[in-house]
């Protein structure tokens, strides 16, 4: 018997690798993990395309739960899927970390996910800093944490990933403190609210006396649904990203650092507005 941990890959049900569809085909149990992010399709089409029905995995389910699904892994094989890879979410160490535990051996297949897939603007991937989330403010908590690190990465001329939040299966505050199973429609943070968010931190820097890294003018790249048909890469000003079209989730926003005349070639590729690029990016360029 066996635990799979089988990447989907970015876009679609055929995303999946020969590898992961031949291992899918054998397991008995197969669990689709359903919160770090979301496929273009539908749970039906998997289970059409695999020939096999799929249980969801939310965070509860993992979190709570893991011994669920690996109780049935010692008597028949059981797979776990992931949308991107299966490590593209630190959340699936704990399942590995279990498995090995209960002497359960597991096997992982790898995928394309949104940290590799990014590459697609022409920015190098070797040139990215830390990877940052961007989680949603609310009226009482805004926190701020994620630009000092963009910050940091930009100084020493990286390019920063940024991962916006996902609200799935969240509770508003009152069912949760009546204990009621009822849950708010998903939400999916665009590129926009992102840079609305990061303008915002820029006046707050400002107004404390200080002059950020990141401006207004900084150019970044907005990604939406990297790896499906319709993805769209907007490339541009901080300013212009906060209101570029880009359509339905999900999005990634990249703020640049320092950037190669190759690059700069390729994110023109994909400009707001060429004229953005004439006047702020050659300044950043070695």
């Amino acid at each position: 018997s066996m635990l799979y941990l089988v990447g989907l890959g970015l876009g679609d049900a055929k995303d999946i690798t020969v590898k992961g569809l031949e291992a899918v085909r054998q397991c008995r149990r197969v669990y689709l993990e359903a919160y770090t992010s979301i496929l273009t399709v539908g749970k039906e089409a998997l289970e059409e395309f695999y020939g096999r029905e799929l249980i969801l995995a939310d965070r509860e389910m993992v979190e709570q739960e893991a011994d669920s699904i690996l109780k049935e892994a010692d008597v028949c094989d059981v797979a776990f899927l992931v949308v991107g890879d299966p490590f593209g979410a630190t959340t699936h160490s704990d399942l590995v970390l279990r498995a090995v535990k209960l002497g359960i051996p597991y096997k992982v297949i790898h995928n394309a996910s949104i940290m590799n897939a990014v590459g697609c603007c022409g920015l190098q991937l070797y040139n990215f800093g830390e990877t940052v989330s961007v989680v949603f403010w609310t009226d009482t908590w805004k926190p701020e944490s994620f630009f000092d690190k963009i910050e940091k990465n930009r100084q020493n001329g990286m390019h920063t990933l940024c991962l916006l939040d996902i609200k799935v299966k969240e509770q508003s505050l009152e069912n949760l403190m009546k204990g009621r199973k009822i849950y708010e429609p998903p939400r999916y943070m665009s590129v926009n609210q992102a840079a609305e968010q990061l303008l915002a931190v820029i006046q707050n820097r400002r107004l404390q006396g200080e002059e950020p890294e990141i401006t207004e003018n900084t150019v970044c790249v907005g990604l939406a649904r990297v790896g499906a048909p319709d993805q769209k890469i907007a490339s541009g000003t901080l300013r212009e990203m906060s209101t570029v079209e880009l359509g339905g989730p999900l999005h990634s926003l990249i703020v640049t650092g320092t950037m190669h005349p190759l690059e700069l070639e390729m994110l023109k590729l994909f400009s707001v507005d060429s004229s953005s690029f004439e006047n702020n990016a050659f300044q950043r360029t070695t």
